[in-house]
Parts: C-alpha cells; structure tokens; sequence
C-alpha cells in the first residue's frame, strides 16, 4: 500500500516577499516584486526591471557563519538554503550542525545554473594567473548541486540527496520526485524545491532572444503581464521556495502541522515534435501531463477549484489556456480561477515551480484565490474560452478543495502536481 504525503513545512524567498508571512501577504494584496536595475541599463539591456528578493546582511547571517560567507556570492544558493531551512524549521525540526545524521530525511533540490558571479569571478583571476588565490568554496558554488551539498550538510540528512534540473518545470518536477519517494516508502520525509540566481550574466541570454518585455523599464510593477492583450514578453525573477514533505503516518506520530496533501502529478517530454521546439511546447504533450496528472492523483477534472498556470506574459499564454480548457474539457464559465504568480514576482526560471507551489499551498490553506495584476486587458483568444471571472483582480476568499499546478519548461518539458486540501 502506498503511503500518503503531505506538507508540513514551508519557505519562501520571492521578490515580494521573503518568509511564509510577508510573502502571504503579498499574494492577498497582489503585491508586485518588479523592480528597475541600474545595472541593466548600464549594461544596454533592452528589458532593465526584474525580480530580485531583499536580503540583508543581517538576514544572511542567521543563516550562515561568518566562515561559510567568506567569498560567498551565489545568490541561487543562498535564496535555496534560506527557504529550505526556514520551511525545516516551519515543520518543527530545530537546525543542529552536530546533530545525529537523519537517515529518514532526504533531499531534491532543484537549479537552473549555479554561481554564476561565482564562475565570473573565477575566470578573471585564472586570466591573471591566480588560481591559488580561487578560494576553496569555487566548487561547492558553482557545481550544480551546490544548494543540495550546503543545505544536507546544514541539516543532517542521511536519505536521497540530489539535484535537479529541467528548465521552468524544475521545482515542480522535484516536488513530484520527492512525493513519489515517501509514497513507495524510500524516505519518511523530503525537502524539496528549487532556486534560481539573479543578474545580467543570467538573465542575459533570455535579453539576446528578445523573449522579455522592454516596455516597461518606467513602469517596473506593470511590467509582467499574463493573459493580458499588452503583454511583451515575461519579466526576469529570481528566489526559492521549498517544501517539506512527509509521509501523513510520520507527520501523525509526531503531532505537526499539516499545509494540505499531495496526491499526485505527472512528468513528461514534448519531444521538440507536433510544434514543440527547444522553446515552445507541443501542446499534446502538455495536455498529456495534465489529464496523466489527474489519473495519476486520481482526481476528476470537474472537482479542480483552481489552476496555478505557468503563465509567462508571453504568446504562449493563449495556448496553455487553451491546453487546460481542453485537458480539463471545461471552458466558459465552467472553467475554474486561473492564477498567474508570475504577474507578482515576474518568472523566476528555475525557482518558478517551487515558488509558484508554495504559492498555490499558502492558498489552499489560507482558503483564498491571489489576484492577478496587469491583466485588464486580457488577451482576445483568452477571452473567447474562459469569462473574466475566472481571472480574479482582487483576492477571493472562498473554499478551495484541490488546486492542481503545473509547470512547462525551455526543452519542451512539462511537470504538473494536484494539491488537496488536507483531510485527516
């Protein structure tokens, strides 16, 4: 028999909020995260706003000694050991860097690129002939699994400890990875999420394609519209969520809190065929995820309150809502709310599935629908499936049962989870 998974932890470091509390708050007022960056503009960026967490050096050091922040500088890294701790803490476990190893606590831990100033930093001082001057923390910085290497040894975890990357759909894929783990029995609980770094040396490329917004540089929190007809392209971001997620017998035995349950999800590949490239998706593949998703979370698509879409403010938004009217084979006013996180904190690239999971939690929980700004002027063939009501401009306090979220990713990569209010 398969075990149940639920969460019992949370974290989150996002551009409109930094911890469960702030950020909540942000998402009922439909606080934006967007802001201008000199440095962009100095550096001819067409698109100079993005999303970037405030972190103080006082923040910095509850979570760090001052050893380890000796030539530190990978923000991805520090975002994801900021949320990973804060939700190991919010699920009652207290931080011991001489704690026993927990072999029932594991780890996955998503990124896109890791230290990448990091890197930067290295290449110059190599340049100049002084690679004993690197410094011993280049690698953990800059490998891939950096954020799962800093996070396991500050926590103790003796199960799974990994890394994952899949584009856009990393922290929903290492949701799902995490929850199919506890559910045959492998680990009792797992802290899952992802992270991404911020700056011109990551958000370069995406400028070079001409894939993000450039018309907003004056009017930053305008800048990242989903669904609207006025969209230009997404807004950059960056941050981390994470989730602790465990078996409902382990979290029963000792008394925590429970967030909601996950039931199940689905991860799949376009494979760059029928109209998906390395950028854009193949529209069978991801209604595929979707309705997989739901059989797999044995969930009727008529019992879905809420979707949390991945919604980029770009021209693929009119057909990912297309995908969900047709997986779901709901439409009109049949259709359920649609939430666009990223109209708050731009796209976080491979932080967006995890903070975007979080998001969807903290709203199954709290029983609300988050508004969605910049979208007044939505998009004609988004008009033509699904009423405005549907679309929510303010925050809607209403029951909320099951919400499923699914993330689509640059290689044609898909993940979706169902979130189920917890039940005992």
């Amino acid at each position: 028999m398969k075990n149940r998974v639920v969460i019992t932890g949370l974290g989150v470091v996002a551009p409109n909020g930094v911890g469960v509390t702030e950020f909540t708050n942000a998402l009922k007022t439909g606080k934006s995260g967007i802001t201008f960056h000199q440095e962009l503009k100095d550096l001819n960026f067409s698109c100079q706003i993005g999303g970037v967490p405030k972190i103080s050096e006082a923040l910095k050091a509850k979570y760090f000694t001052d050893l380890q922040l000796r030539g530190f500088n990978s923000s991805g890294i520090l975002y994801g050991c900021i949320a990973g701790i804060d939700a190991w803490k919010d699920a009652g476990f207290n931080v011991n860097s001489e704690s026993a190893l927990d072999v029932d606590s594991g780890l996955i831990f998503g990124t896109g690129t890791s230290g990448v100033e990091k890197f930067r930093e290295a290449i110059y001082k190599l340049d100049e002939g002084k690679v004993r001057r690197l410094g011993s923390t280049v690698v953990l910085q800059t490998m891939t699994s950096g954020v799962s290497a800093y996070l396991s040894g500050m926590l103790g975890f003796g199960n799974q400890v990994t890394t994952n990357s899949s584009a856009c759909s990393t922290g929903t894929e290492a949701v799902l990875m995490g929850f199919e783990r506890i559910q045959h029995g492998k680990a009792k609980r797992m802290l899952v999420g992802s992270c991404s770094d911020h700056g011109p040396y990551v958000w370069g490329g995406f400028d070079a394609m001409r894939v993000m917004t450039y018309k907003h540089n004056d009017t930053p929190e305008q800048g990242s519209r989903p669904m609207s007809a006025s969209a230009s392209g997404f807004v950059p971001g960056s941050g981390a969520g994470a989730l602790v997620l465990e078996s409902l017998e382990s979290a029963i035995a000792r008394g925590a809190k429970i967030y909601a349950e996950v039931l199940g999800g689905d991860v799949n590949s376009g494979g760059q065929r029928h109209g998906g490239t390395l950028t854009a998706p193949n529209a069978e593949a991801v209604k595929r995820c979707i309705t997989k998703a739901l059989e797999n979370a044995a969930v009727h698509p008529d019992t879905i309150d809420v979707i949390n879409g991945h919604l980029t403010a770009t021209s693929k938004d009119g057909l990912e809502i297309e995908n969900w009217t047709k997986a779901l084979n709901r439409k009109g006013k049949n259709f359920p709310y649609i939430n666009a996180t990223k109209s708050l904190i731009g796209h976080c690239l491979a932080a967006a599935g995890a903070i975007e999971c979080v998001a969807s939690v903290i709203q199954l929980k709290e029983q609300f629908v988050a508004p969605n700004i910049n979208s007044d002027d939505v998009h004609p063939d988004i008009e033509a499936l699904i009423t405005k009501e549907s679309m929510p401009k303010q925050k809607i306090e209403t029951a909320i049962n099951t919400i499923i979220k699914a993330s689509f990713g640059f290689g044609d990569v898909n993940a979706c989870v169902v979130f189920k209010k917890f039940v005992a």
